[in-house]
């Protein structure tokens, strides 16, 4: 991949790659400080992009992985104090569904997450998943099935009355 193609690349999917990871763990700052690192090592790599098939899905793997690095080595140097503290902030007020549905996804388990974020928000397909996160297909529908039934339940809990409408079913012909 050649400067130009590389260039070409980041333009085409350093957004689409960031609202992926931000889903993924729920702060915009530090995924665009992720992808854009993960962009720096696919630079560093870009020989071994040349044979990937899905560029994207490596950058996004890779970001996500230290966007985990990360989060681990901040929350072993934090001190209690430190934890009240938050370090968000938006340039936008973001509306009440787009924080309710962050919040949802936060509650969920990791690895739930991770598959309804890749399905719904990266559009990859099913096989797609599986191959990224590296299991069987079978287990990428259960947990796509268990994450839309407790993401269900949690955006019905925050929102009476029609947030969730459709969130348990919409989208359900993917899996």
């Amino acid at each position: 991949m050649d400067e130009r193609e590389f260039d070409d690349f980041y333009s085409t999917s350093f957004q689409r790659i960031t609202g992926q990871v931000y889903a993924m763990i729920g702060n915009r700052d530090e995924a665009q400080e992720c992808v854009q690192e993960a962009f720096v090592r696919a630079w560093a790599h870009r020989k071994k992009l040349d044979r990937t098939e899905h560029p994207e899905a490596w950058v996004r793997t890779t970001a996500y992985r230290l966007a985990v690095s990360r989060w681990r080595r901040t929350t072993r140097a934090r001190r209690p104090a430190d934890r009240a503290v938050s370090l968000a902030t938006e340039a936008a007020a973001p509306s009440e569904t787009h924080v309710a549905l962050v919040a949802a996804l936060k509650q969920l388990p990791e690895v739930q997450r991770q598959a309804l974020v890749l399905h719904h928000i990266a559009d990859l397909p099913v096989q797609e998943v599986a191959r990224e996160v590296g299991v069987p297909e079978g287990t990428i529908k259960a947990r796509l099935s268990r994450g839309r039934t407790a993401l269900a339940a949690l955006l019905a809990d925050d929102a009476p009355g029609g947030l969730s409408r459709g969130i348990g079913t919409e989208g359900a012909s993917h899996a």
